[in-house]
């Protein structure tokens, strides 16, 4: 099935995965076959620009995630390896060496790194490794019975205050409530209301794999680890330490005026660049 779009996206297609899930994802651009896999809380649409910036080198396959869009849903047994396979699907198909992922997104393409060896480069930008813990879940109970309230802004704004950096998280509920609507438009929020089900699974995969980064040790792609330094994320510096004295073959980037939304919002014409010489240098 091919869907022909009017924004950054030329087209949109659909791959079957293993589990017979239906994969929607989005082609842009033209050169050597790269896939891009978003974060939580966000669908493919919301890396167009990323998409835009790296289709000028490569062609992009912008991966829509179960839970999003045409794609099928999470399922009752959704699991990390669910994704991975769905990556590894679009893969076959496509014939791509190169992935990219951010956050969530990012923590995918390393588990898949570890056992698909047709990826010959891996670009991955503060991706959800968790250390000792370091990406809090105190959050879930109280996001839990929110959702099953359908009190979807406060269940947001829980997990937005646990999971801010720094003096953020002292954000009273109240406070953050007013906020949320304020700097999200109507639209986006109501978007993230419909994946706030999907985020607690997906944070629940995180959760599973903590301190499970040795097993990174297999990628035999070579690696390109990013990080914003204004991202002010604990769990970030603890990952990234963790991951440069894993990975066997590993380079670091550090965007010094970039948070965590380098990739999606605030860089990503400086994130693209950085993977394009990363991918293409001999």
């Amino acid at each position: 099935m091919t869907i022909h779009s009017n924004n950054h996206a030329n087209t949109s297609e659909t791959v079957m995965s293993d589990d017979g899930t239906v994969i929607s994802y989005q082609t842009t651009g033209s050169g050597p076959g790269l896939i891009l896999i978003h974060g939580v809380l966000s669908m493919a649409v919301d890396y167009n620009n990323l998409a835009a910036e790296l289709g000028k080198s490569f062609t992009v396959y912008s991966l829509e995630r179960r839970g999003r869009g045409l794609s099928g849903s999470q399922g009752e047994d959704y699991q990390m390896e669910k994704e991975c396979e769905d990556v590894s699907a679009l893969q076959k198909k496509t014939g791509a060496m190169y992935l990219v992922g951010h956050s969530y997104g990012g923590l995918i393409a390393l588990e898949t790194a570890r056992y698909n060896h047709a990826f010959k480069k891996v670009a991955v930008y503060e991706p959800g490794v968790s250390v000792d813990g370091a990406i809090s879940m105190v959050w879930v109970d109280k996001y839990q019975k929110y959702l099953t309230d359908s009190k979807y802004l406060d269940a947001l704004c829980v997990f937005s205050i646990e999971t801010a950096p720094g003096n953020a998280k002292a954000t009273p509920l109240w406070l953050m409530r007013v906020l949320l609507p304020l700097i999200i438009k109507k639209n986006e929020l109501q978007k993230m209301y419909k994946l706030l089900a999907a985020n607690l699974n997906e944070h629940i995969e995180v959760a599973n794999k903590n301190n499970t980064y040795e097993n990174y040790r297999s990628i035999l792609a070579d690696v390109l680890l990013m990080f914003g330094g204004k991202s002010n994320l604990k769990w970030v510096k603890t990952a990234v330490a963790a991951l440069s004295n894993t990975v066997p073959s590993i380079e670091l980037r550090e965007f010094p005026k970039l948070d965590h939304f380098g990739p999606d919002k605030t860089g990503p014409t400086d994130v693209a660049g950085a993977i394009e010489g990363f991918f293409l240098r001999g």
